[in-house]
C-alpha cells in the first residue's frame, strides 16, 4: 500500500475524518471486469460500453390509437354536423403489414401498434366514427362516417420518433434500471454488457459468537454481523459469500481468510479496536499490508483497511474491511465505506445517500469531537420533516437500527443539536409517509 495508508505489518492508529477514510479507501477500487448478462437480468448494473442503435424505433410510421387510417385531406373540414364518409378497404392488425394504399375517400381500419399504409397520414380513432352504431344496428362495415378532422400526423407515431439508426441511446456507465432494461430489449439486445457484480466474502470473528441455528453456550451471542452484512452488500449490488464465524484463533482466521481470497473484497468483523485481541490484527497484517485507523464518528470509530495477498503466486491482492464488532458500528461503518466501494466496483459514482433537513424532537450529545451519526426515525408533518431518536443508541443495540430509516448528524464541531433545531438526516429508506 501506498504511504498514505500506511506500511506493511503497521498497527498504526490514525485518527481520520471520515471523509479521508472514504477516499484512502475507494482509491484502491476500480470498476470490475466487463460481461455479459441476460437483459432481464442486467437491473441494478452498470452499462460497460454504449448501446447504439442499428436500426429505426420504431422501425415504421405507426397508429397511436384504435380507429381508421385516411388522409386527412379527407375528413378536412369533417364534424358531427358533416360528417365524412369513407370506403373501409382494409384492415390491419399488429404485426401485420398493410397490403393496401389509401387513396381520397378510403379508409383502412388500423389498431394500435400496426403499420400506417401507404397513402394515409393520419388516424381517426373509433370514438370519431359511427362503428359502434353501426355494429349496434346491424350495418356494413364497408364503409365509416367521420364525424371530427384530422390534421397531418394526426395520432401517427413516425420512423424513428424514438430512436434512430446509429444513435448511442445509452452511454458506458450508465446505471440499468427496468426503463433501460428496457430500451436495451428495444434494441433487440438478448444480453447487455455490464460491469459484473462484486463477489463479497464476510467473516465474523469472536470467541463469544455462535453461528444461528446451533445451540448457544452459556456467555455467548448469536452472530448478527454475518448475516446484516451479507443483506447490505446484496442491498449495494454485491453477491454476499458468508464464511460463517472464527475464533479468535491465529490458525482459525487465517484459515477462514484463505477462503475468501478469490472474492474482489473481504470484510470481517470485530478484532480492529484497540481493546481487541491483538491476535486478529496480527494475522491481518502477516496476509497484507493493513492499516487499522479510529475515524472521527460515532457509531464505527474503530476501522481497518488493506490489502491481503491471494496466496497463490499471482501477486492478486485483495481489499480487506475490517469492521468494528458492535452490530450497530459494523452497519454504519459499511454503509459509509463498504457499499461506496461496491458501488466504485460496479461502475457506478459512489454518491452518497440523499440528505435532508429535518427538525430535530430529540436532543444529540457530542462528548468527543466525533461526527455523531444518531438514529431517527423521520416522518412528514405539514410539509416539514421531522426527526425523532429511535431511542437508546448506544451501539450494541441493534433494534435502534431496525426501526430507524435516517441517521442525524451533530457535526465533528458541534457539542450538541437541540430539539427543535433543523439537522441534516442521511436517509437509509424512504418510508411512504415521508413524501
Amino acid at each position: 500500500m501506498s504511504d498514505d495508508c500506511g506500511h506493511r505489518h503497521s498497527h498504526t492508529e490514525a485518527m481520520l475524518g471520515v471523509e479521508d477514510a472514504l477516499e484512502r479507501i475507494l482509491s484502491y477500487f476500480e470498476p470490475l471486469e466487463a460481461v455479459d448478462v441476460p437483459v432481464a437480468e442486467a437491473g441494478g448494473m452498470v452499462l460497460a460500453e454504449d448501446a447504439v442503435s442499428d436500426m429505426d424505433i420504431p422501425p415504421l410510421d405507426n397508429s397511436a390509437m384504435d380507429g381508421y387510417a385516411v388522409r386527412s385531406e379527407s375528413v378536412a373540414g369533417a364534424s358531427a354536423g358533416a360528417p365524412a364518409t369513407l370506403r373501409v378497404i382494409d384492415r390491419v392488425a399488429a404485426g401485420q403489414l398493410p397490403t393496401t394504399a389509401v387513396g381520397p375517400g378510403t379508409a383502412v381500419r388500423i389498431m394500435t401498434g400496426a403499420p400506417v399504409p401507404p397513402g394515409a397520414d393520419a388516424v381517426v380513432p373509433f370514438e370519431d366514427t359511427d362503428e359502434v352504431e353501426r355494429v349496434r344496428e346491424g350495418r356494413s362495415l364497408d364503409e365509416v362516417c367521420v364525424a371530427a378532422a384530422a390534421g397531418p400526423g394526426t395520432n401517427v407515431r413516425g420512423a424513428g420518433r424514438d430512436i434512430r439508426r446509429g444513435q448511442t441511446v445509452l452511454r458506458r456507465g450508465t446505471p440499468i434500471g427496468p426503463a433501460q432494461v428496457g430500451v436495451l430489449a428495444s434494441l433487440g439486445r438478448p444480453t447487455a454488457r455490464v460491469h459484473r457484480r462484486p463477489v463479497v466474502a464476510i467473516l465474523s470473528t469472536g470467541d463469544e459468537i455462535v453461528e444461528p441455528g446451533s445451540p448457544l453456550p452459556d456467555g455467548s451471542i448469536y452472530d448478527s454481523n454475518g448475516a446484516a452484512v451479507a443483506a447490505a452488500v446484496a442491498e449495494a449490488g454485491g453477491v454476499p459469500r458468508p464464511m460463517g464465524t472464527a475464533p479468535d484463533d491465529m490458525a482459525a482466521v487465517s484459515a477462514k481468510i484463505d477462503e475468501g481470497l478469490d472474492a474482489d473484497m473481504l470484510v470481517t468483523s470485530a478484532g480492529v479496536s484497540k481493546g481487541d485481541f491483538d491476535v486478529i490484527k496480527d494475522v491481518l497484517a502477516r496476509r497484507g499490508e493493513m492499516q487499522f485507523w479510529s475515524v472521527r464518528m460515532r457509531p464505527a470509530k474503530p476501522l481497518a483497511f488493506g490489502l491481503l495477498a491471494a496466496g497463490d503466486g499471482s501477486g492478486r491482492t485483495v481489499p480487506h474491511l475490517g469492521l468494528p464488532g458492535n452490530p450497530v458500528s459494523a452497519l454504519v461503518a459499511f454503509d459509509h465505506f463498504g457499499r461506496p466501494a461496491i458501488a466504485k466496483m460496479l461502475g457506478r459514482p459512489p454518491a452518497p445517500r440523499p440528505t435532508i433537513r429535518a427538525v430535530l424532537g430529540d436532543p444529540i450529545r457530542n462528548t468527543d469531537g466525533r461526527r455523531v451519526y444518531a438514529r431517527v426515525v423521520v416522518s412528514r408533518r405539514g410539509g416539514t420533516y421531522h426527526a425523532s431518536l429511535t431511542g437508546d443508541q448506544s451501539s450494541n443495540l441493534l433494534t435502534s437500527m431496525s426501526s430507524a430509516n435516517g441517521l442525524a448528524i451533530c457535526p465533528e464541531d458541534a457539542r450538541e443539536r437541540l430539539a427543535g433545531e433543523e439537522v441534516d438526516v442521511v436517509m437509509l429508506r424512504w418510508p411512504p409517509d415521508v413524501f
